[in-house]
């Protein structure tokens, strides 16, 4: 039976939230497509997980939670992560949820073969950070999780990106905001035709 692992990090419910209605479309486009597989989910803001510290760092055991949260990883086929911009990065939670996943001798590093496992991270932020806006550099959301997800983890990563959230609530942004509409649009749709992607190499 395939398994997805659902990983939603924002601190708003699905009615306030981009990178949650993307993870939303996208589980519900998965199982649709592949009603016999089974979902794994974790909010990270409703229920986080503990920071990594000395203790479990150096346990000569992994702490029970820590093997319940790297077992998930492992069991799972394909992952979804919504990964909201916080303050230019990723939410601290999500951060936490990563450094508990992330092991040497397990999940990465020497020995250990790239999974091969494909993962889609929902981004979404209140702006804009392509590539020759103003603020390009200050990008540090999916930058990061393509190289600890790909580079790291050995994942195969897919990015999709809803922005400019803030366009329709601020009115300094309203001339902004027939782009962000189309940015709902085009990244509702891509999540709906991965999820169909995924499922369909899960048959």
């Amino acid at each position: 039976m395939a398994v997805l692992l659902h990983i939603d990090s924002s601190l708003f419910p699905l009615e306030n939230s981009g990178s949650r209605r993307l993870t939303d479309a996208f589980r519900k486009t998965w199982q649709e497509a592949h009603p016999q597989g089974s979902v794994i989910y974790r909010d990270l803001a409703a229920d986080p997980v503990p920071h990594l510290d000395a203790a479990t760092v150096t346990a000569e055991s992994l702490p029970p939670l820590r093997e319940e949260l790297i077992a998930e990883f492992e069991k799972a086929d394909v992952l979804v992560i919504g990964a909201p911009m916080y303050n230019f990065t990723i939410p601290s939670t999500l951060k936490a949820w990563l450094d508990q996943i992330i092991l040497a001798g397990r999940t990465f590093g020497e020995g250990v073969p790239p999974s091969g496992k494909r993962v889609v991270v929902a981004a979404s932020r209140g702006g804009s950070y392509r590539p020759g806006t103003p603020r390009a550099g200050f990008e540090h959301d999916t930058n990061y999780l393509e190289t600890v997800l790909g580079g790291g983890l050995g994942l195969q990563v897919e990015v999709i990106t809803r922005e400019l959230t803030m366009a329709p609530v601020n009115p300094a942004m309203a001339a902004l905001v027939p782009q962000a509409e189309e940015s709902e649009r085009e990244s509702l749709g891509r999540a709906a035709e991965s999820a169909r992607e995924h499922a369909a190499l899960l048959v």
